[in-house]
């Protein structure tokens, strides 16, 4: 992945959601939830990233205490205030020293969801990242 969609990631998601961390034991969690329709429609087919009003991404990068990116096992799970749940299919992509995990996301409008992220580092306990976001379709 070029560093022109992270940067697209990091710079469109700030305004509207907010790039978030949580400390996870020696870690550092830095995660964002992006409404797909702030990528264009080139970056989307290069990237097989699905353009929806109820469609988002989450991106998810994990750092040690050196702020170095590590490789884990990223695996989660979206529950709604309706007890229905989706699995987060996390990709792993690594560019120069950079790793991400990217998870696409579908949703309904103003539809509150809480995000359970499980991060395994290889050599260390499974740690969980837990949040709440609610999510709108485009034009809000």
């Amino acid at each position: 992945m070029n560093r022109l969609l992270i940067s697209i990631l990091f710079l469109c998601a700030l305004p509207a959601s907010g790039e978030q961390q949580q400390k996870l034991g020696p870690f550092e969690v830095h995660y964002v939830v992006v409404p797909t329709s702030f990528f264009n429609t080139d970056i989307a087919e290069r990237y097989d990233i699905i353009r929806g009003k109820d469609r988002a991404l989450m991106n998810i990068s994990i750092l040690d205490r050196d702020l170095v990116p590590v490789h884990a096992l990223v695996e989660g799970l979206i529950t709604n205030l309706l007890g229905q749940q989706q699995s987060l299919e996390f990709k792993e992509i690594t560019e120069g020293d950079a790793v991400y995990y990217l998870a696409p996301i579908k949703h309904t409008d103003r539809e509150t969801l809480r995000f359970t992220v499980e991060i395994t580092v290889p050599g260390d306990e499974t740690r969980e990242l837990r949040f709440q976001q609610q999510m709108y379709w485009d034009g809000r």
